[in-house]
């Protein structure tokens, strides 16, 4: 048997037909269930046909997390066609970079995000139609209800090689031109089986997931594919807010609500009020970026659990997942957090080495420093159409640049990305450990870490912290007292200043690379 989306679409209709999807659209707030979500689903399937969209070609999304949306997913991967994610986020010169190498053929987007890549048309000769999903009809674009009204709700679907991509994302392009990376349909079914599992994520029927990590950063970390698969209730919440995440979890019952670190950061003040009732809150998957131990605390002292998770888009994305042993979760709420900011064991299936720079495996004594090397049914093994290829895959691993230690058990934690970690003297400093120890520190909202030239130890870190609003208390002496207390000496950075906010790349991650050009240049 095919291991294809195909498995995941007959069986949310045929065993969990009343089960409910909440979707919050820029035209207002759905409620559909997934019967009626997997018959518009073919009828979109037909309308992309009438289209003329032949197996092999690739649909473009330009949208938020709603229900047209994951329709897109499945009707263009079952008809044999490739979706292909598109981040609002990125700047205009990527957006049409990334359109003109995956020579999308068709581009589905919503009303509000139109203006970002209507200039960009002229110059993409392979895209040849637009859909808007929502919003007042246009003259020049097809509109998505008309498209799919009055088609026939089901489809005949081709059998499909499990091998054969389903969906397309491209990273975020921090060191060049972003690279696409191609997800088959077997890597997304074993992925979303891997979420579902007991000691992982264990998605039930009974939960409702409301995966706020966006659709277009890859595929929400496949948590839309595990609830169809598990028969969760899934909750798409559109362009969101703090308040508009609250209301939701509120109103609909969440139990599980993956997103990264700054959107949970954002939200504490929310459910340290009590305004609203999210006592159905039980466990956040967390990833994208190292979780402060004072941030897992704070949740985890409301009975709700950062379940810390390690991916990339090259992983499939999610590769590692912090949980804890029966031994652990006895320990105090404070030692609990502590463990919980790993980035935890490799999924099933999932290889991983520790490299040194001479090319060498390192042990796994939980001390020693490499980069982390990583294998698996759901990791590429390539780039699309991309000589970078060579750079990053050798032999079947995946080279993540990111710097990590193991312990011999086998958990990971992350440690800094190489080109982030600070060359002082001789000695590595981890830009990511002070940061999170910052973050722990009173008064402290947001922190960065970068590397700035120095004449005698090559380089020193710079600390830039964001005060939490009305809280003066932290200054630069007490900061560095701070860190004194918990790392050698050398580690305390010389510098640390008080800035208004923290640039973000397109992911939601710290842009280093912005910060290194204004703060190094200044």
């Amino acid at each position: 048997m095919s291991l294809s989306l195909r498995l995941i679409y007959d069986r949310a209709r045929q065993q969990f037909p009343h089960q409910r999807i909440i979707a919050q659209a820029p035209d207002g707030l759905h409620r559909l269930t997934y019967a009626q979500w997997a018959d518009r689903t073919a009828q979109l399937a037909h309308g992309l046909a009438a289209l003329g969209l032949q197996p092999g070609a690739r649909v473009a999304t330009l949208a938020w997390n709603h229900h047209r949306h994951l329709e897109l997913y499945f009707a263009a991967a079952l008809m044999g066609a490739t979706y292909h994610t598109l981040n609002p986020r990125l700047p205009a010169a990527q957006l049409r970079y990334i359109l003109g190498h995956a020579r999308d053929q068709i581009l589905l987007v919503d009303a509000d995000l139109l203006p970002l890549v209507e200039p960009l048309l002229p110059a993409l000769p392979d895209l040849r139609t637009v859909v808007l999903m929502g919003g007042a009809p246009h003259d020049s674009y097809h509109d998505y209800e008309r498209l799919i009204a009055d088609q026939p709700t089901t489809y005949p679907w081709p059998t499909l090689d499990e091998s054969a991509p389903a969906g397309i994302c491209y990273t975020s392009g921090t060191t060049g031109d972003p690279k696409g990376v191609a997800f088959s349909h077997r890597g997304l079914y074993l992925h979303a089986m891997m979420l579902c599992m007991a000691d992982h994520f264990a998605i039930r029927a009974r939960d409702v997931l409301m995966p706020i990590v966006p659709m277009f950063h890859v595929n929400a970390w496949g948590f839309p594919f595990a609830a169809l698969m598990a028969g969760a209730g899934l909750v798409l919440p559109g362009k969101f807010t703090p308040q508009s995440l609250a209301q939701l979890a509120e109103s609909e019952r969440v139990t599980i609500a993956p997103g990264v670190p700054t959107v949970w950061a954002a939200f504490l003040p929310l459910l340290q009020s009590g305004a609203y009732d999210l006592a159905a809150l039980k466990q956040i998957p967390c990833g994208g970026a190292a979780v402060s131990a004072a941030l897992a605390q704070a949740y985890e002292e409301r009975g709700i659990r950062i379940a810390h998770a390690y991916g990339l888009t090259e992983g499939g994305p999610v590769t590692h997942i912090c949980t804890l042993t029966a031994a652990e979760e006895a320990l105090p709420v404070a030692e609990r957090a502590e463990r919980l900011t790993r980035q935890g064991r490799p999924a099933p299936g999932i290889e991983q080495r520790l490299v040194g720079p001479t090319g060498a495996d390192l042990p796994w004594d939980g001390v020693s420093p490499g980069e982390l090397w990583i294998r698996g049914p759901w990791v590429a093994e390539r780039y699309l159409d991309d000589p970078r290829t060579a750079e990053s895959f050798v032999d079947g691993w995946y080279r993540t640049g990111d710097v990590a230690t193991i312990e011999p058990d086998g958990t990971m934690r992350i440690v800094d990305r190489l080109k982030d970690l600070v060359k002082s003297g001789g000695e590595w400093i981890s830009s990511v450990a002070l940061e999170n120890a910052l973050l722990g520190a009173p008064g402290v909202a947001e922190a960065a870490v970068i590397a700035t030239p120095h004449p005698r130890w090559e380089e020193r870190p710079l600390a830039l912290v964001v005060r939490r609003p009305g809280d003066p208390t932290p200054d630069e002496g007490a900061l560095q007292a701070y860190l004194r207390e918990r790392f050698p000496s050398f580690w305390v950075p010389d510098q640390i200043r008080f800035v208004e906010s923290i640039p973000k790349g397109p992911t939601g991650k710290i842009d280093k690379r912005l910060l290194r050009t204004t703060w190094i240049s200044a």
